[in-house]
């Protein structure tokens, strides 16, 4: 049996839009003005990562954490009461056409985005397994937080199917030697897809995951 496994960020939730602005506006906390090119490094990443990018590596582990955790509440501020609203089209109903499949998140994302996410939605009884960025030593794109969830879920990573929408996500999911379907929230060239898609309401989907399944 296939296992199927989703990034939070772009994939979940369409809220890309809403980290760049909480970035944007942290960042002005500092007198740095948030360039397009910035943003789009942004995508996939862990916070650590971004920060760092952002404002140099001579900063502290320890204010690297403070400024990371500081932005995640600027955008769970933002967030609160909006993740209904926000969900992937079609992603509510796809997953309870597939609720009998063993089911995962996997992201870069702080725990505390990811349980609100989940809780304030109600989806958090769809995924037997949530591995969030704290929970791995290495952030995507390295392989690790696809292959724990695999572990959790019991099933072999050549019988997971990744949804994502970064570069980095997708470079993770296939280096954990899983197959990827592309959602085009972000970026809609992602290499080594098997997929893209727009949302969660493409026939093709259905079309190309029923020809996975195979019998138990």
């Amino acid at each position: 049996m296939i296992a199927l496994i989703f990034d939070m960020d772009g994939v979940i939730i369409d809220s890309n839009p809403l980290h760049r602005q909480a970035w944007a506006a942290f960042n002005r906390r500092y007198g740095l003005e948030t360039t397009e090119a910035m943003q789009r490094r942004m995508y996939g990443k862990r916070n650590d990562q971004i920060v760092r990018d952002y404002f140099g590596e001579g900063i502290s582990p320890e204010e690297v954490d403070a400024r990371g955790r500081a932005k995640e509440r600027l955008y769970r501020e933002m967030l609160t009461g909006r993740t209904e609203e926000m969900l992937v089209p079609g992603l509510r109903a796809f997953l309870e056409r597939y609720r009998d499949l063993p089911m995962g998140v996997g992201s870069n994302a702080e725990p505390e985005n990811i349980a609100l996410v989940l809780d304030e939605t109600g989806l958090r009884r769809y995924f037997r397994a949530v591995v969030d960025g704290h929970q791995v030593r290495h952030a995507k794109p390295h392989p690790e937080v696809y292959l724990r969830v695999a572990e959790l879920l019991e099933t072999d990573p050549a019988e997971c199917v990744v949804f994502e929408d970064s570069h980095s996500g997708a470079a993770a999911a296939v280096a954990a030697g899983m197959r990827v379907i592309g959602i085009s929230t972000t970026d809609d060239n992602l290499s080594g897809t098997s997929i893209t898609i727009d949302n969660f309401r493409s026939g093709d989907l259905d079309l190309w995951l029923q020809a996975q399944i195979r019998p138990v």
